[in-house]
């Protein structure tokens, strides 16, 4: 990027826009504006483009936008998402243009279901990507030449990025100014903003599940059966019972549906059920039992490594 030319960030806006999906990626690019000192170049000029002047985001909050541009370009190209993708991704005049402006740009982005725009436009065919992991089942339905991974908060894929649900906008942004200015100005945007540079976990860490929900469907009701039954034996030999298999075909054909041994996925359905009863309000010790954990000290360890605080921390945080 040439010092003495600001690069330009243009970020697509809609009807039915997630705000946050617009305003935190400029908010960051913004502050980087901010904090270069007095009399340098500014690094950044930054643009919310529509298909109208006034959009109403699905906050109701209205934003004032530039028409979408034909002229210049060459910058980056950030495409929000929001309850009113599904309809954006049926304006064929809006993915033509995202289509050629993506072509001149160094590189096009999305955050949260904005990832649905830019497969619709067929630019993630054969690459990996992330999008919000409450649409990940539907993404990967509509768009199965793209390989959908749906843990990351963001992913780089050549000059492509996609990012997770919402404030993960944020978090690619700031990985783009790192990228662009270096790491010193990334990360005073992030104390400016009191935000983490780089956030620790995945988002699965927001719905544990996800994974296991995410397979082929083979063991549905087998993982229903296992939440049902998180105090009982659960051993390898029970589970391939329950499932009607021999326990060296059980074994192999749950990694190969979920990703996961059998062992992580009785981990992962008694971690979310945890949870579930902590923000409820039940006592450490009870949640244990109930989650057939065995000891307070286990769960402790399994919240730790999927959450980074323990039970307690995570009760105090979110119980009420």
């Amino acid at each position: 990027m040439p010092n003495d030319q600001p690069h330009r960030i243009e970020i697509l806006a809609f009807e039915n826009a997630q705000l946050l999906d617009v305003t935190g990626p400029a908010q960051v690019f913004a502050t980087a504006n901010d904090l270069t000192p007095a009399g340098a170049a500014k690094p950044y000029a930054i643009s919310i483009v529509s298909t109208d002047v006034d959009v109403v985001t699905s906050s109701g909050i209205v934003l004032r936008s530039a028409t979408l541009p034909e002229e210049g370009g060459g910058g980056t190209l950030i495409v929000s998402g929001g309850y009113g993708v599904n309809t954006a991704c049926r304006d064929t005049a809006l993915l033509d243009w995202i289509r050629r402006r993506a072509a001149i740009a160094s590189r096009a982005a999305s955050v949260c279901s904005g990832a649905f725009l830019l497969a619709e436009a067929g630019l993630l065919d054969g690459r990996r990507v992330v999008t919000h992991w409450g649409r990940c089942a539907e993404f990967a339905a509509r768009f199965p030449v793209v390989r959908l991974d749906p843990d990351p908060i963001f992913v780089r894929d050549g000059p492509v990025w996609t990012s997770a649900g919402v404030t993960a906008g944020i978090d690619l942004a700031l990985a783009m100014v790192e990228v662009d200015k270096g790491r010193p100005l990334a990360l005073a945007i992030a104390r400016q903003l009191v935000v983490f540079l780089k956030r620790p976990g995945g988002q699965a860490q927001f719905s544990a599940a996800l994974a296991l929900q995410e397979s082929d469907g083979t063991f549905e009701r087998l993982h229903g059966w296992i939440a049902d039954h998180l105090d009982r034996d659960l051993s390898l030999g029970a589970l391939a019972d329950q499932a009607g298999m021999s326990l060296r075909s059980f074994s192999r054909r749950y990694r190969q549906s979920t990703g996961r041994t059998p062992t992580e996925g009785v981990e992962i359905i008694r971690f979310e059920r945890a949870r579930q009863l902590l923000e409820d309000g039940a006592s450490v010790t009870r949640t244990s039992a109930r989650c057939g954990f065995g000891s307070t000290e286990t769960m402790r360890r399994v919240f730790l490594q999927r959450l980074g605080v323990g039970p307690n921390a995570y009760k105090s945080r979110f119980h009420g």
